[in-house]
């Protein structure tokens, strides 16, 4: 066996096999504000996830909650659309449009688990790509389960 070289460069965290994420509102704009509690992990899982480049898939529902929250919050209209443009953008994002395949989906799993509709539109996407939703709702987490695996930041950060 030939000993490794060391070289300088800093290593990247190991990509778990099978690390595909759905990533809830509720973590981009923890991941904003650094006055919430929880901005750190919400921060440090979503860098992770990129330098790994861990596929991560979304409903389109991300992007105008993500503008909403973020307006809402700062009162920056502008900087909120930035922000949720830029989230759009990211390179291993995968965002996936509201089809009637995917409500009626959605709606059966808000009646069978007794979710809020935009919340059973992340756990229908998590369901149908085999992803793990992290979120920062203790309501969406608890009320998911057994239908998709679920992760709070920080428990996503530990894995």
């Amino acid at each position: 066996m030939v000993a490794a070289r060391r070289t300088g460069r800093t290593r990247r965290a190991p990509r778990l096999p099978g690390s595909r994420y759905t990533v809830d509102a509720s973590v981009f704009v923890n991941a904003f504000n650094p006055h919430e509690t929880g901005h750190a992990d919400s921060l440090q899982i979503l860098a992770a996830i990129q330098e790994r480049g861990d596929p991560v898939i979304v409903p389109a529902l991300l992007i105008p909650e993500i503008a909403s929250a973020v307006a809402r919050a700062t009162g920056d209209r502008d900087g909120a659309l930035r922000y949720a443009l830029a989230t759009a953008a990211l390179p291993h994002l995968t965002i996936i449009s509201l089809t009637p395949a995917v409500a009626r989906q959605s709606a059966e799993l808000a009646a069978a688990h007794r979710l809020r509709g935009a919340d059973a539109v992340y756990v229908a996407i998590a369901r149908r790509y085999g992803t793990t939703l992290v979120t920062r709702d203790d309501e969406q987490r608890a009320r998911s389960f057994p239908a998709v695996h679920c992760q709070t930041p920080r428990e996503a950060l530990e894995r």
